[in-house]
């Protein structure tokens, strides 16, 4: 199992310099690039201080021109904001910025409340038509000419400017989270995103099942990635989770908000709707919280990770920005690094049977 990072931008308070926040990812950044993390995610959110990532490609060209090895991976390009032939061309150039090191991850979006600012109010949930017509045209772009009429984009031949570094193209994943997402996404050749909210770990083995449904339901295509996202803090005395638990409560209120369109927006500012609006609320329980999420000790941490390598992940990325001070954030690269993904990485190789080419 392989160990990623989602890093984005955040404010909490209109007190919060810029600068500040700008030079304090950087160092998170170099930390991860330098620590032997795989990739460094980033999304992509409009209007929101606490997610300031409104176009991800010159997020991960400025990270490109600070590292030498760690992956870079969009995560999410949300589908509906965008034009085909655009999407081809900006990560096109992305790869080439950064070396060949883009991992494009795309999405049907979530949050209602960009929905209605930057996709003329669709609903978020018929965002996937836009993501399963958005990929293939994507892909036939970075071939050469392609002339596209769909259901929600057309325009004449054209073609990718410029062609991506990585061939036949940068590797390609999609969000997903129901079964037939997950089998369309196997279908076409893209590894899989997942993620389980704030949900407690049997949501976990539910997102497992449907990726392995869809892998065993099309044979004919190669097995594709499997990455899992938790909100994570590493700590070193047992007693600070309290500190963790809260924030992650108080971010799950703010994107209940965004998600449903639920709550107001000052300034870019997202309201902490009251638990009485919150669905599920049951998963805002600090003990649910504390047992869900990636808190505690590199022990604690080791045993719960056991449990998503056992599920089938692929890579666990770690979402170490939901207003966490930068010290716990520092801390939690720094635990992983020296203490966690070495008790993974030093286990030998399951022995693989000669190929009967090779015998």
């Amino acid at each position: 199992m392989k160990f990623s990072l989602s890093l984005h931008m955040e404010r909490f308070s209109p007190d919060k310099d810029m600068t500040v926040v700008k030079n304090n990812l950087l160092a998170l950044v170099r930390m991860a690039d330098e620590g032997g993390f795989q990739t460094l995610w980033t999304p992509e959110h409009h209007a929101i201080e606490f997610m300031i990532a409104p176009n991800p490609f010159s997020v991960l060209t400025w990270w490109g021109d600070h590292t030498e090895r760690v992956r870079l991976g969009t995560a999410t390009i949300v589908a509906p904001y965008w034009n085909p032939l655009r999407l081809a061309g900006e990560a096109a150039l992305c790869d080439h910025l950064t070396n060949g090191r883009l991992e494009l991850g795309i999405a049907r979006g979530a949050f209602q409340y960009e929905f209605d600012r930057l996709a003329g109010g669709l609903p978020q949930e018929q965002g996937g038509a836009h993501m399963r017509e958005m990929v293939p045209a994507v892909k036939e772009l970075w071939h050469g000419n392609y002339e596209h009429d769909g259901d929600i984009w057309r325009f004449p031949k054209s073609t990718s400017v410029p062609r991506p570094l990585q061939q036949p193209h940068p590797p390609i994943w999609v969000a997903a989270r129901d079964p037939n997402t997950y089998d369309w996404a196997v279908k076409v050749g893209a590894n899989i995103m997942a993620t389980p909210l704030s949900s407690p770990m049997a949501e976990v083995t539910n997102l497992s099942n449907k990726f392995k449904k869809a892998v065993a339901d099309n044979p004919q295509v190669s097995k594709p990635k499997f990455l899992m996202m938790r909100r994570a803090c590493v700590y070193e005395n047992p007693a600070d989770w309290e500190v963790p638990v809260k924030l992650s409560i108080d971010y799950g209120r703010s994107f209940e908000n965004l998600f449903h369109n639920i709550g107001t927006v000052d300034n870019g500012f997202p309201e902490k709707v009251s638990y009485d609006t919150v669905v599920n609320r049951g998963n805002y329980d600090p003990e649910v919280v504390r047992e869900a999420m990636l808190f505690g000790t590199p022990d604690e941490i080791v045993e719960k990770l056991h449990a998503y390598e056992a599920a089938g992940v692929d890579e666990m990325v770690l979402g170490v920005c939901f207003n966490t001070p930068f010290e716990m954030q520092k801390k939690t690269i720094e635990l992983m690094v020296r203490e966690v993904m070495p008790e993974f990485s030093r286990r030998p190789e399951p022995t693989k049977k000669p190929s009967p080419v090779f015998a």
